[in-house]
Order: C-alpha cells, then structure tokens, then sequence
C-alpha cells in the first residue's frame, strides 16, 4: 500500500489537501495525472449510462434548502452513530472503532454500541472511557443569504437535485417511461472520523443515475444484451453464488430484472475503466444496513488493500423520493400512463345537487362541487371535505350516487426509480490499485501502471533520442500535430532515453513515440508499447490513424507494423 501511494504522490495523481497547513482527513488534492484520469473515467461513465441510454444529464446546486432534505428523510434519518472519550475528546464513529478494535460488526444503532461498548470494556486509544453513544447527522449545515439567512446543506447526494427538476424532466420526455436522469458532481458528508484515505471523504465526486420506471414494469428492453454475464453474486445472507444474471433472475437471487440489467451494465463499464474482474464482485444490502429510501440495495465492491471496498450502489428507491416531496411540497409528481387501448369501467359516481348546495354552502358552494365530483362515491350518509383546512360536513341531501360506465384511457401513476449511484473517487484510486505492477526489465525492476489505454491521463509520449537540436525540433514538430489531433501528448527530453520510457510507464502512458536517425533518412518514428516494451517503425503520415485505433482498442502494435525491438 505504501508503495502505490508513494507512487501516486510523487508522480502527481493524489496529494493531500491543504499540506502546508498541516492537513485535513477527509480531503484529497486531485494532481495533474489523477484529475485526467478521473476526467476520462467520467467521459467512460457518460458513455455508458447517458450517451448508450434513455437518459439525459442535467447540473443542480451544491447547496440546498433544508425542506428537501426534511422531505427526502436526510434530516432525521442520515446518521452514523458517534462516541466520544471524556479523557481526550475524541470522537469515533462506533460501528468502525468496534471493527477495528474488537473485529466485531456492530448494527449503526445506538443500543447496539452501548451493549458492545459496556460488554467488551471498550476503551479509547488514550485509556479514557466513553460517553454515551450519540447519533450524528453527516450532512454540513450552512446558512443561505445575509443575516438569520436560511438554513441549508450541502448536498449529501446528487439524486435530490433530480426528484426536484421531476416534473420538468417528465415534461422534457412527454411523460414516456422508462427514462433516465444523470448527474456528475460534487457530494459533502460529515464523516465523524475518516482514516482511509482517498475511500472515506468529506467532499467526494458522484455519478449518478435515476432511471424511472413503471411500478408494475420493472424490467429493461436491452436486458439481452447482459442476460448471459457471469457475475459473482453474495446475497444479504452471505450466501455466494457465481451466475449468469438471466440465471440470477429466475432463481430469485436479483429480485427484478432491471436491477440485473444495472448490475451487467455496471460491470461491464467497471472491467473497461480498468477494475479487475477477479477482484470484483456485487454484494446485496442486508435488512439492517440498507438505506431508508431502498427497497432493495446491490453494490459493487473493488477488493484493494483496504479490503472489499463499495464502489458502486445499484438500489432499488420505489416511490420513496417522488412521493414524499409530492406530500411535503404539495406538487403532484405522477405521471399520466396511457392504456394501450381504453378500459370500460363501472363505478359509482357522485352527482351533486345544484339547487341545493348553492343556497346552503353560499361562497364555497362551487369547492364542494368541485370536490364532490372528483372523489370516489360511497354508501355513506354523509362526505366529510377539507376546504382550504376546514372540514366541511356534506350530508346526503345534497348529492346523489349513481352507477355509471365509463372509458379510462390511463392511470396516474408515481413511477419508481432504479439509481446506479457511483463513488468516482474509489473507483479512480481502485482503477490505480488493480493497474499497479512491477517487473523486470533488462535486467532492472519496472514499476508501471497498466491502465486501459482510453483512461491514460497521459495518452503518448514524445521522446527525442538525443537532446539535439534537429531532434528536439522534430519532436516538438510531432507534438503539436499529434496534440492538434486530440491526442494528449507529452514531450520529455530529460535524462536518457531509457530513463524517460520508465518514467512514462511509471504514470501509465500507453505508447512512447521516439525521434531517432533514422526519422530524418525515411520520415519514420518508433512506437513502444508500454505493457510488452517492444517497437515498431511506422512512417508519420500513418502516425495519427495508428495511434487512433491503439488507444481506442486493446490491439497489438504488430498489427501495424514489423515488431524490430523486443
């Protein structure tokens, strides 16, 4: 572990933030070479679930008023529990210290601490003794505008921004299901005592997808195209399996099939952003850790050497969101569903009676009416209304109830919604882990970094064999067109040539070109492969096209020319 880091810091990919103040958990300094590789894992991402989906991507404030977060449940329910020492002050989130100290896993709830605390004697580092444990909420709290202000947080999550725009985005989609809503971003969340690094943050990169989907139809029109993936599955029971998802489907392991479908869909896109498949695999909430807006939770686990870590949540959200802040803001976020054909339908019908409720309900005579005609009728001797927060008795005096037959057209329904919902900035230092590597070359260890060749932050290196005028001119030469073709490229003519490839396999570089004597008899460079090391000649005016194709595919260099240095 200490080795990767090492390597990361010096090369540029991740420092710590505000260093020269001596710090902060919790917050991380992306380098030139860790925010490019974090940029292309997120281009991958879009194309994955925006660009190759019903979806779209949209952009929401960071910070938001405390309304959403009372209706979404964040408020009250987004804790972790937190002890503190009465020696020193420190405080710890419980469920971690326990793990840590005791290797026990403890349910987040404070009974569950305190009888774990008391039973095992468990103490600070420092030797103190704990307070009771204490629930504390994760989200940051800010003021917005002068003065008293109004409260807010900072988002603990992209998603709500989404539930919010609900009804213009419905309205963006003519009201047609199944669709999809990206956001890429910005998350904050107070955690009590973050230790690991780049996996536990206080402000973190997000992408999320919310796909809504028909309460009664939960299923994918492009299904097929995963149905067959073999994927390691471990259920909330700790139950193992290794299944097709068609398989894991039918045997109830995946309880619906667009939960399979994210599930293909996710893994697909985490082996091509360069995770390793033997080490990935997805794991199922259980009852006790799944979030208060879920139904039903899967995530995606990279193993690294901080263990099984979750890279990715695919949770099923119901209605939970769309429902709670159409009751909390008094917006109607359902949608109208068409039939494919009309429904014929008998009902009972309420038939208010003009003549009567004018004279005896004056100025609210046209409510009543309004509202008599749109509830359901039922054998009653009287109706009870809530007009405008009073609550109006409407004996049967001044309706009748008839039975009629009527053509539905549809049903308003409150869609569900599937969220793939990805931490970037695990996958980003996952995608580091699983690509570092070390060998032997002429004779010399090699550290090198193999990640996929369209996630390199650094994509081609061009290297001038000697430090020479009319070598350095041609190198620079071939850098600005390479660059002008939207190749990101680096020119490097420090150090010996031999120094230079390692210090370009070091960061990953898939391909180094080099300018050597014979450029300047034939109007050729080399291309060196940074996995196997070996070369091949190709002449400039095919240079652009070659490395195009490479750095868009995993073929070999030899289809593009003779292989004349191994």
């Amino acid at each position: 572990m200490s080795e990767i880091m090492e390597t990361l810091i010096r090369r540029g990919f991740l420092w710590q933030s505000f260093e020269i103040y001596g710090g902060m958990a919790g917050f991380i300094d992306y380098g030139p070479l860790g925010n490019g590789l974090r940029r292309r894992i997120e281009d991958l991402w879009r194309e994955f679930f925006v660009v190759n989906e019903r979806a779209v991507e949209i952009d929401t404030p960071t910070v938001c008023v405390e309304d959403i977060f009372i209706a979404s449940g964040h408020a009250t329910s987004f804790t972790d529990v937190a002890i503190e020492c009465k020696k020193c002050g420190r405080v710890f989130r419980a469920d971690h210290y326990i793990k840590e100290k005791l290797g026990i896993e403890a349910d987040e709830t404070i009974e569950s601490v305190k009888e774990i605390v008391e039973s095992f004697d468990l103490k600070c580092e420092c030797g103190g003794e704990f307070d009771e444990p204490k629930p504390f909420n994760l989200m940051f709290e800010t003021k917005i505008g002068p003065g008293k202000g109004k409260k807010g947080y900072l988002r603990p999550e992209t998603a709500q921004g989404i539930f919010i725009a609900f009804k213009r985005l419905a309205d963006y989609f003519r009201d047609r299901l199944p669709f999809g809503v990206a956001q890429i971003g910005r998350a904050y969340r107070n955690e009590i005592s973050p230790r690991q690094g780049v996996i536990r943050l206080r402000e973190f990169n997000q992408a999320e997808l919310e796909f809504f989907v028909h309460p009664k139809e939960k299923t994918h029109p492009g299904f097929d195209t995963y149905a067959n993936d073999r994927v390691r599955l471990v259920d909330k029971n700790g139950n193992e399996y290794d299944l097709t998802l068609k398989e894991a489907v039918e045997k109830g392991v995946i309880i619906n099939q667009i939960l399979a479908y994210f599930i293909g869909k996710t893994r697909r896109f985490l082996l091509k952003a360069g995770i390793d498949d033997a080490r990935l695999r997805f794991r199922q909430h259980r009852d006790d850790e799944r979030a208060h807006y879920a139904s039903d939770c899967w995530d995606a686990e990279a193993f690294t050497s901080y263990g099984w870590i979750e890279v990715v949540g695919i949770a099923d959200r119901g209605d939970y969101d769309l429902s709670s802040h159409s009751r909390f803001s008094g917006e109607d976020l359902s949608i109208f569903v068409p039939f494919s054909e009309p429904v014929k339908v008998r009902r009972k019908k309420i038939i208010p009676k003009m003549n009567k409720i004018g004279p005896a309900f004056r100025q609210k005579a046209k409510k009543v009416v309004e509202m008599l005609s749109s509830i359901e009728a039922k054998d009653a001797d009287y109706v009870e209304l809530d007009i405008d927060g009073e609550k109006v008795r409407v004996d049967r005096e001044f309706f009748d109830i008839q039975e009629v037959e009527e053509e539905i057209h549809g049903e308003k329904v409150v869609p569900h919604v599937i969220e793939p919902s990805f931490g970037l900035d695990r996958i980003t230092f996952a995608v580091l882990e699983h690509s570092f590597d070390k060998d032997i070359v002429d004779g010399e260890e090699r550290r090198v970094l193999r990640l996929k060749r369209w996630v390199a932050p650094v994509q081609v290196a061009v290297l001038p064999l000697l430090s020479k005028g009319d070598f350095e001119a041609k190198a620079k030469e071939i850098t600005v067109m390479l660059k002008a073709a939207g190749i990101f490229t680096e020119y490097d003519d420090s150090g010996s040539i031999g120094r230079r490839y390692r210090r370009f396999d070091e960061i990953g570089t898939p391909f180094c070109v080099t300018v050597d004597h014979q450029t300047f008899e034939d109007n050729t460079v080399t291309i060196r492969d940074r996995d196997t090391t070996r070369q091949i000649r190709i002449g400039l005016d095919e240079l652009i096209p070659a490395l195009k194709e490479l750095l868009s595919t995993e073929k070999d260099i030899s289809e593009f020319g003779v292989i004349f240095k191994e």
